[in-house]
């Protein structure tokens, strides 16, 4: 197994974690120290990106490019700085399975061992989505079905379940490098998402719908609701193929540099940006349907 580092300066790091989820669409691990941050990639030899690929995705910011070969049990490494994450307040938690649940038993509490699957909680994009599915529930509209595009770890599509969703499905993006592999071999990011999120599943009680899914090339399910924590030019890509547009959509994994173009490509099926949130780099924006659209407060 290989761990491929890249360290780049601490005020370019987010446009490059933009640029490297392109890349690694499973999540990077990150490391932070004074006036840099790493981000890490893990696989088999020849099923991680080029170097030459991430010397591109991190342009100016790069620091350095390091490659380090690891034992294959590389994913309990996330055992060592996976930890409980508080949101909205306090009213969703999201734990590993080894952290004891909270006592508070109305509080929304989401196990989470994401392995190498995307979506631990605690990056800004997650927090926010799962902001702005509890202001749907809110508003008394967490009801009926929703599609979790990029599940990752599943993480939202568990909650949108525990918050009343139904059913609620989840899909994933197979790297274009490895779109054969992953139709056989469990041992590749892409399967090793759904394997994640059907896992946190199970442990949460919860029902999910798993689908492997390009979406890059394939339109998304359709669903009177949709939450997409995607890169732009991902999101850019569902939005042109939304056949039937949903009721309602969050979205996130988008710099606030990209915005514009995301809006006005939902905005091309009918989607009106009602709530914007941000938080450092990152935007995230709950979207409603045409004349359903309502102004947020």
């Amino acid at each position: 197994m290989i761990r491929l580092a890249v360290r780049c300066r601490a005020e370019l790091a987010e446009p490059v974690l933009a640029e490297l989820l392109e890349l690694a669409p499973g999540g990077v691990e990150e490391e932070r120290g004074e006036g840099w941050v790493e981000y890490a990639i893990y696989g088999p030899p020849g099923e991680v990106p080029a170097v030459p690929e991430l010397r591109a995705a991190a342009g100016e910011g790069l620091v350095e490019i390091s490659a380090t070969e690891i034992p294959d049990d590389w994913a309990d490494r996330w055992r060592d700085f996976h930890e409980p994450v508080s949101i909205a307040g306090g009213r969703i938690v999201v734990r590993p399975s080894w952290e004891a649940a909270p006592s508070d038993e109305s509080l929304v509490d989401i196990v989470v061992d994401p392995g190498q699957a995307f979506g631990t909680g605690a990056h800004a994009t997650t927090r926010m989505c799962l902001e702005l599915l509890l202001e749907l529930a809110d508003a008394g509209e967490a009801s009926g079905p929703l599609a979790d595009l990029g599940t990752g770890s599943g993480v939202l599509a568990i909650a949108a379940a525990k918050l009343g969703f139904a059913p609620v499905s989840g899909c994933d993006s197979e790297p274009a490098a490895l779109s054969a592999a992953a139709t056989s071999s469990s041992s590749t990011p892409f399967a090793a998402a759904l394997e994640a999120a059907a896992d946190n599943a199970a442990a949460n009680g919860v029902e999910l719908e798993l689908v492997r899914l390009n979406l890059r090339e394939r339109p998304p399910p359709e669903a009177p609701a949709l939450v997409a924590n995607l890169t732009a030019p991902l999101l850019e890509a569902v939005a042109a193929r939304i056949a039937v547009p949903p009721r309602a959509l969050i979205c996130s994994g988008l710099l606030a540099s990209e915005a514009a173009r995301v809006r006005a490509a939902l905005a091309g099926v009918r989607l009106e940006p009602v709530t914007e949130r941000s938080s450092g780099d990152w935007v995230a924006l709950s979207c409603r349907r045409g004349d359903s659209a309502r102004a947020s407060k």
